[in-house]
């Protein structure tokens, strides 16, 4: 897949806002904890990678109904759905001065009332192969089965691969921040479950 940068600036994937929050003493302390034995960057991108992938639990598959809505709160409070772990891991490698971009797909919902929703993955910055390679720590449930492989660090499994032939979009822009439609119902809602079920758009 070809991508595109919204910036052509690489040190713009490297900056701090409120929801990619990395000066947040927790996320330097779980930073440290987890890039301590690491030698190089792709030691800490599998590290940071397999870290929100597993410790921090889709808080639908848990039918929270907790929403977080920065990295230092999916962190704080150890769950959140795939645009607050997005975050969390832009926060953990961008403290590593490893540069990390935001990227999405629009996903049929195989639910009775049917439609599409927007899932937000990674993708992070192989210096060594001046190449972007996109990485999804949403949570291994079910048939999903995300990788990052270190020796292999141009090849993709993302959680779940799009089929066109349902409408369904792997949109190739990677963002500097979090979108505004992901960040916004975050905002605005306080039911995790009913947001889940509701609120998530449909489209960029």
């Amino acid at each position: 897949m070809e991508y595109r940068l919204e910036s052509g600036r690489l040190n713009d994937y490297l900056q701090e806002s409120r929801y990619v929050d990395y000066h947040h003493p927790a996320i330097q302390q779980e930073a440290g904890l987890l890039f301590a034995g690491c030698t190089n960057d792709l030691e800490k991108i599998l590290a940071a990678f397999t870290f929100v992938r597993d410790e921090l639990p889709h808080s639908g598959d848990i039918h929270s109904s907790r929403v977080t809505r920065t990295a230092s709160e999916a962190l704080r409070f150890r769950e959140g759905i795939c645009y607050a772990k997005s975050m969390l891991l832009a926060a953990l490698l961008r403290s590593a001065g490893i540069p990390v971009g935001f990227c999405y797909q629009r996903l049929a919902r195989h639910r009775p009332e049917g439609g599409y929703c927007i899932h937000a993955l990674n993708a992070v910055y192989i210096a060594e192969r001046d190449h972007w390679t996109r990485v999804d720590a949403r949570g291994n449930t079910g048939r999903k089965n995300a990788q990052f492989f270190p020796d292999d660090p141009c090849r993709e499994q993302v959680a779940v691969p799009v089929h066109p032939e349902q409408g369904e979009i792997d949109y190739p822009t990677i963002y500097v921040e979090p979108l505004k439609c992901t960040t916004d119902v975050l905002e605005q809602n306080d039911d995790c479950r009913e947001m889940l079920a509701k609120h998530l758009p449909s489209r960029l």
